[in-house]
């Protein structure tokens, strides 16, 4: 069963991989310039600050549940730091980090504590708290917006290719480190295999001494603080703060890009590296659309088809699994007293 399950995983994430591809490829030769090391560029810079939150939400989605407010943990948390570098001068880009990492986790704890404290559905919560913390935004300032002079310019050069020694702006490099952390923590640590076993069989991981309140509060926290980290990538990349569209609808983007990585929103069932390429997949197309002058408006829905081919995808690999498993316990032989034989 677990070899089956990995090589589902894997043909999964390997589909995926060589549909990216595919059409870079097509738009490239609709487009030419989409062959080009801008381009590549912009795909990349699309791709950390989506992925830092599509890291979060996949946590949740693998622990049964699904968050809706990311987006808007991810303005709240960004424009708080961005007004505190508006009113000090030289105040340490490291330290405003660590500020808006801790708005994102006292955020998800309140989304968690709420979520299990009163036994409610975490969609519907979250879907109550997105509304919550964009609306307080505008309370503060005014919702005024932070402009570009006041943004750090050491924070701004990690989306900037030719600050990057290496070619490679460290808002990408970042990214893929908090990934590779997530992955470790996931398959290595007890914490991260005991939040995979509450999301596949809630019952069987309580009665091994699993408790699904303190995991159910963990994921939130985790996810706020990868939303609040994202907001400093955010504003390093788009420059300035604005308190009415910073991360709006980035909670949908990233579930779009968790489902088409591989995650099952039944829980129990997702991969980092699913979620990187699910993430590149949607920078891949969201460049394409640009570059190709087709109407913005239809990104949305081709985000949204995307989505439907890979829940259906996802459900037609897992009755395959399902199927396997039922024809080898009915091949396995029969004794006279109805046991399996063990012979």
């Amino acid at each position: 069963m677990p070899v089956l399950r990995h090589l589902r995983t894997s043909f999964r994430e390997l589909s995926i991989l060589v549909l990216v591809v595919f059409i870079y490829a097509v738009v490239c030769i609709i487009q030419p310039r989409f062959f080009s090391a801008q381009a590549i560029i912009n795909i990349l810079l699309f791709f950390p600050y989506l992925l830092l939150v599509a890291l979060g939400e996949m946590i949740e989605i693998i622990s049964r549940n699904v968050d809706l407010s990311l987006g808007s943990i991810l303005g709240f948390a960004g424009y708080t730091v961005g007004l505190i570098f508006g009113a000090n001068a030289g105040f340490p880009i490291f330290l405003g980090i660590l500020i808006a990492i801790g708005i994102g986790a006292f955020l998800g704890l309140i989304n968690g504590v709420i979520v299990t404290a009163f036994k409610l559905p975490s969609v519907i919560v979250t879907l109550g708290t997105m509304n919550l913390y964009r609306g307080v935004i505008f309370y503060v300032n005014g919702g005024r917006l932070i402009e570009n002079y006041k943004i750090p310019r050491a924070l701004i050069r990690l989306s900037q290719i030719n600050a990057s020694v290496i070619g490679i702006p460290y808002s990408v490099i970042i990214a893929l480190a908090v990934a590779l952390l997530v992955a470790f923590f996931l398959r290595r640590l007890r914490l991260g295999r005991n939040i995979y076993a509450a999301g596949s069989n809630p019952k069987a991981a309580e009665t091994r001494g699993t408790s699904l309140k303190k995991i159910n509060i963990f994921v939130f926290v985790i996810a706020g603080a990868l939303s609040g980290f994202a907001s400093m990538i955010f504003m390093s990349r788009i420059g300035f703060m604005d308190p009415g569209s910073a991360g709006r609808g980035l909670e949908f983007t990233a579930i779009a890009a968790v489902v088409i990585g591989g995650c099952s929103m039944g829980g129990g069932v997702g991969t980092t590296l699913g979620t990187v390429i699910g993430c590149l997949m949607l920078g891949v197309i969201n460049n394409a659309i640009s570059i190709t002058g087709i109407s913005g408006y239809w990104q949305e829905a081709i985000y949204g088809f995307i989505i439907i081919l890979s829940v259906i995808a996802d459900n037609y690999l897992k009755q395959g699994l399902t199927g396997s498993k039922l024809q080898r316990k009915e091949n396995v032989p029969v004794t006279e007293g109805g046991g399996e034989s063990r012979a």
